[in-house]
């Protein structure tokens, strides 16, 4: 099951809304929408979970290209959303005679959880890239906001709400949970 929120910086603190990902097939449209929230194109931070798998942060100020951050890179590439990010992070450029890998079945990766009689691979591949199960991307992406690399590579799947708390927005966030 996925999580997914926009937290917008304002003149009056962060601004936060339930986001729908139904419409959303890539990082642009990722961005697009991050911008569509945005407050004179200030700060704007996605967050997507996937229950007990990963956590992922994309970040959005003005036109600038967004920063992301994944907390377990193979665990996201198994998940539709989170191989959006891994791509990405990856500059993977499929080819035309690479799989589609939205029509491959993943066996239950979309709850988080593996197949009964499969262990969690340690490593997954990405069209033809093995992403490792580590932290992927920018690892700085909350550090002006209050929130260093040691922080964030601290915390554990269900880390949405001590990020928000970190940044001052736990009140507004819980609101839309």
């Amino acid at each position: 099951m996925y999580f997914a929120a926009l937290l917008a910086r304002t003149e009056d603190g962060w601004e936060a809304s339930d986001t729908e990902l139904d419409d959303v097939e890539t990082l642009s449209d990722l961005t697009e929408l991050a911008r569509e929230a945005s407050v004179d194109d200030d700060t704007v931070l996605v967050f997507i979970e996937q229950e007990d798998a990963w956590f992922g942060i994309v970040r959005v100020e003005g036109e600038d290209d967004p920063r992301i951050f994944v907390s377990d890179g193979a665990a996201a590439a198994r998940s539709s959303y989170g191989e959006i990010l891994t791509k990405e992070l990856l500059g993977d450029e499929l080819d035309d005679d690479t799989p589609d890998l939205d029509a491959l079945d993943l066996d239950g990766t979309e709850d988080g959880e593996p197949a009964e009689d499969e262990d969690e691979e340690e490593e997954t591949e990405l069209a033809g890239e093995t992403v490792p199960a580590e932290p992927l991307g920018d690892l700085m992406i909350l550090d002006d906001l209050g929130m260093s690399e040691k922080y964030l590579l601290k915390l554990g799947t269900d880390a949405l709400s001590d990020i928000a708390d970190a940044l001052g927005a736990a009140e507004v966030l819980e609101a839309v949970r």
